[in-house]
């Protein structure tokens, strides 16, 4: 499988150190490159990429309403945002309206190419540890689940106990091995419970159910696992 990958970044350095790591591997392909986001819907559109690495501020039109537009248009790419830890609160907005994930902009050459290649065959990336980060840049403004005034979303009647739980451990920031490990599962059934909860509650990836969990209110910033001491 070859995978095609536009570049999204206002800093030509930037994009150079992204294609010499992108084209290092044979599986990969730098499809093209766009300096804002308006450039970035226009080469979507035309070459068809398969993962769009998207920065998020840029002159212009940004990256946030550039992946609104990209997701709107009913495309196929999928979108990793690029994101540092004080633009967090950009990377939310980009994650509510269909990106596939977000990665931060020092990553490691092969976390970048772990999490292209992730989500290029449907999977989300979400790191733990910046998934802690986000939500507690975001624990302010979600939804209090003991207030009365918060009814619950139908939606999560669709759900056997089970998948509420998982669902629940994915929002807390955990991977599949480690709700694997503290559920007593196997990998793989973790998997099958997280695709049947995305199904269910019609969620493109595992980044937009960390978003719902959190925004029905069926777990609290309180019930999250501490952040480790020294977590990037």
């Amino acid at each position: 499988m070859n995978i095609s990958v536009l570049l999204v970044d206002d800093q030509p350095l930037l994009r150079l150190g992204f294609r010499m790591v992108l084209n290092s591997q044979p599986d990969l392909t730098v499809a093209g490159e766009a300096g804002d986001g308006a450039e970035a819907i226009r080469l979507t559109a035309e070459l068809a990429p398969d993962v769009v690495l998207m920065d998020v501020r840029m002159p212009g039109m940004d990256g946030i309403e550039a992946t609104r537009q990209i997701i709107a248009a009913g495309g196929t790419a999928r979108i990793l945002i690029l994101t540092t830890f004080d633009l967090d609160q950009y990377a939310y907005a980009a994650l509510r309206s269909g990106a596939s994930g977000f990665l931060l902009k020092d990553v490691p050459p092969a976390d970048l190419l772990s999490a292209i290649r992730a989500v290029a065959v449907g999977d989300a990336v979400v790191a733990p540890s910046i998934t802690r980060r986000l939500l507690d840049t975001f624990a302010h403004k979600l939804p209090d689940p003991d207030s009365p005034q918060a009814p619950a979303d139908p939606r999560l009647a669709r759900l056997t106990d089970r998948e509420l739980v998982v669902l629940g451990e994915v929002a807390a920031g955990r991977s599949n091995a480690e709700i694997a490990a503290h559920l007593v599962l196997s990998e793989a059934t973790v998997k099958t419970h997280v695709g049947r909860i995305l199904a269910k509650l019609e969620l493109r990836d595992r980044v937009q159910a960390v978003v719902f969990a959190y925004e029905t209110g069926l777990v609290r910033p309180s019930d999250r696992p501490p952040t480790q001491p020294g977590a990037a």
